[in-house]
């Protein structure tokens, strides 16, 4: 397996570092290949400006979408950008490592997002016409790559279920799993959610590396979530609805999303 981790936390000494520092070593001596991109130690810059199109005109106004449409096509997005979409291009298998943070990824992360996956390499692709809209949800450009989130939370498992106030974590992680990995064509596993980080002693910690090791040495056959493709029957084109009576009854939210057959 060529795997990329990108991972996000400020802290070296912290529960998350440690956590990656480990499963790495683990996943090396089976002899897979590794690279991590550890945004904060690379100082990875986290927001989108007009510096980032390298040949946007000086008086033009940005329009993001547009500029990065058009830097993607003419090789003049910044190389810090470059050098994330060649290891995106090595890797087989992605995993993103954060911590949950008011319900979200770090800055850190989310402007990597905002930057590699620029328009015409991981959204605005593809045919648009009475049939398709577009390659996303399940097609683009990471295709037959496989993708998983690592994160850690605060609270317990139960604030986190069906009932608990924070939303089921399936919820919480569906912009990130759906909206992010699944539209740009990554096969996205489960996730690995480690809960109640900050109250972990050496045996917590065992536990979750322990976790987290079984899944990666089950990558491979593992199954993705069976998250409902866009181009392939599931939903009405232009409009993007899920047809009627494809749900169980009553069914609502993300849920009717993924394939329950």
């Amino acid at each position: 397996m060529k795997l990329l981790v990108v991972f996000a936390h400020p802290e070296e000494r912290s529960f998350n570092k440690s956590l990656l520092d480990t499963y790495v070593k683990h996943l090396e001596a089976q002899g897979h290949e590794v690279k991590v991109s550890d945004l904060y130690k690379q100082k990875f810059k986290a927001i989108v400006d007009r510096d980032d199109f390298e040949n946007l005109e000086k008086d033009a106004r940005l329009q993001v979408a547009y500029a990065s449409y058009g830097a993607y096509a003419a090789k003049k997005l910044t190389k810090d950008v470059l050098d994330e979409m060649d290891k995106l291009a090595w890797a087989d298998s992605v995993i993103f490592h954060y911590p949950t943070w008011w319900f979200s990824m770090p800055a850190m992360l989310k402007g990597w997002f905002d930057r590699v996956f620029a328009c015409g390499y991981a959204y605005g692709v593809g045919e648009y016409n009475d049939k398709r809209f577009g390659d996303r949800y399940g097609e683009g450009v990471f295709a037959g790559k496989k993708a998983m989130v690592i994160t850690t939370v605060g609270g317990s498992p139960d604030q986190y279920s069906d009932r608990g106030i924070n939303g089921q974590i399936d919820n919480v992680l569906f912009t990130v799993n759906h909206g992010l990995l699944f539209y740009t064509g990554f096969d996205v596993l489960p996730p690995v959610v480690i809960y109640q980080t900050d109250g972990r002693k050496e045996e917590g910690f065992n536990e979750a590396v322990s976790e987290v090791t079984k899944r990666l040495d089950s990558f491979d056959s593992t199954k993705p979530i069976n998250y409902r493709k866009q181009n392939f029957g599931d939903y009405e084109i232009p409009s993007l609805r899920l047809k009627e009576g494809l749900e169980k009854p009553g069914e609502t939210g993300y849920s009717i999303h993924v394939a329950k057959n």
